[in-house]
């Protein structure tokens, strides 16, 4: 039997107030089970269900977070990450792109989930050359507000000061989330002529290629926070290229950051 949803609302506006089931059941001949049920769904989308555990969020209950594995995600998430709700009843899962060369990359992206969304699980799901790092949670636009709609590059990037402080009293670990998403750690080389004979040189080199400006500055200056010089490198022809080649600030890098494994 259908009922009318203007009756139901109302069965369920006093269910919340303390009413019993019989009581509202009576006065609009709704029958008691029917009521229960009501109620029911109506605790289950509040996540109100008795016995049952919510997570926290530490935007909206206030929760400690874990600033430094925050920060690497944050820098994850902007590199390769995306946010995607497949429905309106389906909780929302973040999902970050990690390519199968590098395995312990994905151990460090789950732990820095689980740290900082302590409450929900993790899981990795496989798919042609990559695997998805995976945690769902109905606070993930709290905690990345950059969500939105179309590519990252084509819509502005930026931090809420909550983040940016965060970012700035951890920088190497937002670094050190962008390189291992967007960067990498190379080997160059070259000639020269010694004496009359040729000898080669070879140095490393990091790299960090985004086609959005908004991200690429936020790279660069996090850079400029610690100390680390860096320089505009040859683009292709959509995505920018960050070069870093003094030897202090390479090895700087090697220090905080280290190349992707």
């Amino acid at each position: 039997m259908r009922h009318d949803p203007t009756i139901r609302h109302q069965v369920v506006a006093l269910m919340r107030a303390g009413s019993s089931n019989a009581e509202v059941g009576r006065r609009f001949g709704v029958p008691a089970g029917t009521v229960g049920y009501w109620l029911h769904l109506d605790r289950a989308k509040r996540g109100t269900l008795p016995g049952r555990h919510m997570p926290s969020c530490p935007r909206c209950d206030g929760r400690a977070l874990d600033e430094t594995a925050y920060s690497y995600l944050l820098g994850l998430y902007l590199g390769d990450g995306h946010i995607i709700q497949y429905s309106e009843h389906r909780v929302p899962s973040l999902m970050i792109t990690c390519a199968e060369a590098w395995p312990k990359l994905m151990d460090a992206c789950e732990q820095a989930m689980r740290a900082v969304f302590p409450d929900n699980k993790t899981c990795r799901v496989r798919r042609t050359g990559c695997t998805n790092v995976k945690v769902c949670s109905k606070h993930l636009w709290c905690m990345f507000p950059q969500h939105g709609e179309g590519k990252k590059h084509e819509r502005p990037i930026i931090l809420e000061p909550w983040q940016q402080a965060i970012v700035d009293e951890h920088p190497w670990e937002f670094i050190r989330g962008l390189i291992h998403s967007d960067g990498s750690r190379v080997t160059n080389w070259t000639e020269k002529s010694i004496g009359g004979k040729r000898k080669r040189y070879e140095y490393p080199r990091y790299f960090f290629t985004n086609t959005s400006v908004d991200i690429l500055r936020l790279f660069t200056d996090a850079l400029d926070r610690v100390g680390v010089e860096w320089t505009p490198a040859r683009n292709g022809r959509s995505a920018q290229n960050i070069s870093i080649a003094r030897r202090e600030s390479v090895a700087l890098m090697d220090r905080h950051v280290g190349p992707k494994y």
